[in-house]
């Protein structure tokens, strides 16, 4: 009874339970999607049935049928889940076979369906298997992409640690080197203003001396004139017998002051090249390393110091040789940096 309800409410193109079916004017009713699909191949609007054409070129729906159809899926579905096991939704029956082409498990009587015309049917046991083990390769690839990507994560999150580690560690460092710069300048910047002050004293002291030895001297020319000044006042006979003396008194002869070339500060000995000594100070001892050092020279332990197979022992920056050049270089680098920071 089942089937033969089935068949009646089944369209006559897709062999489906009707959905939205219409009514063409010779009587036959099929679902309104496959009636448009078939005049749309087709090229004309004829029944695909009796091959009667249609003046409509939108049937009226079929309202009877499609309520008759919705009740029939209804009841169907309902003795599907109250059975034991799923049947299939289209005809009840069991799902026995599994359709390789729409990858679905179908009844018999959709395996002779125009629906599945030329469709190739595994039983549904052997298709589960197969399409298992097939998931299966699927999911221990996830798997293994799964792990490798934690194991990725891990170490990602171990190379984020080292190089939080590594900031820190290195921005200690930079700030104990800027700290050790820092107090370097002021070290050297102390020792310089002290210099300097040293020598102001000195010069200062030297002309202290001077001007108090100036105004002993004007203080007694001043004395001398007045008194010579007094006796050129007297009267001629007076004037007569203090002549030998005031004479004496007037041939007292001083010296010019004298100019003192050294007198002041000797700025270029306090500012000339002073980046460049301060620079040269900064500059670490040349340290020799043995991963890149030629096959022939034996370097000290300390790593200041080479002899060469065979010649004298050389030390960098000592003496004559390639290292003494470079040093001559370094000079030279420096001197350009100094020049190109003033500019």
């Amino acid at each position: 009874m089942a089937s033969k309800l089935e068949e009646d409410f089944s369209c006559p193109v897709c062999c489906d339970i009707f959905k939205d079916p219409v009514l063409l004017s010779c009587s036959h009713s099929m679902c309104d999607a496959c009636l448009q699909q078939f005049w749309k191949c087709k090229g004309s609007r004829e029944c695909p049935v009796c091959r009667r054409r249609s003046s409509r070129e939108f049937p009226p729906q079929n309202l009877v049928l499609k309520n008759l159809c919705e009740t029939f899926l209804q009841e169907r579905s309902q003795r599907a889940s109250a059975g034991s096991e799923v049947l299939c939704s289209l005809h009840s029956e069991k799902l026995k076979l599994f359709c390789l082409e729409d990858k679905q498990p179908v009844c018999l009587v959709c395996q002779a369906s125009k629906k599945h015309t030329n469709h190739k049917f595994q039983p549904v046991d052997e298709a589960a298997a197969d399409l298992k083990e097939e998931l299966n390769i699927r999911l221990k690839m996830f798997q293994k992409n799964l792990q490798d990507l934690e194991g990725a994560k891990l170490t990602y999150g171990k190379t984020a640690e080292i190089i939080k580690t590594q900031t820190q560690h290195t921005e200690k460092q930079i700030n104990e080197e800027f700290e050790k710069l820092h107090q370097f300048l002021q070290d050297e910047e102390a020792a310089r203003i002290a210099a300097l002050r040293e020598e102001e004293e000195q010069k200062s002291q030297m002309m202290k001396e001077k001007i108090e030895k100036m105004s002993r001297e004007i203080s007694s020319l001043s004395d001398t004139i007045r008194a010579i000044e007094e006796k050129m006042g007297a009267d001629d006979i007076t004037y007569l017998l203090n002549y030998k003396s005031t004479v004496e008194r007037a041939q007292c002869t001083l010296q010019d002051p004298e100019r003192d070339a050294g007198a002041l500060i000797n700025v270029a000995k306090h500012l000339d090249n002073l980046k460049v000594k301060v620079w040269k100070k900064m500059i670490a001892p040349v340290t020799l390393d043995p991963n890149t050092a030629h096959p022939d020279l034996i370097l000290s332990e300390d790593l200041t110091s080479s002899l060469s197979r065979g010649r004298e022992a050389y030390t960098p920056g000592v003496g004559g040789g390639v290292w003494c050049i470079e040093m001559v270089n370094m000079e030279q680098v420096l001197l350009l940096m100094v020049t190109l920071a003033s500019q």
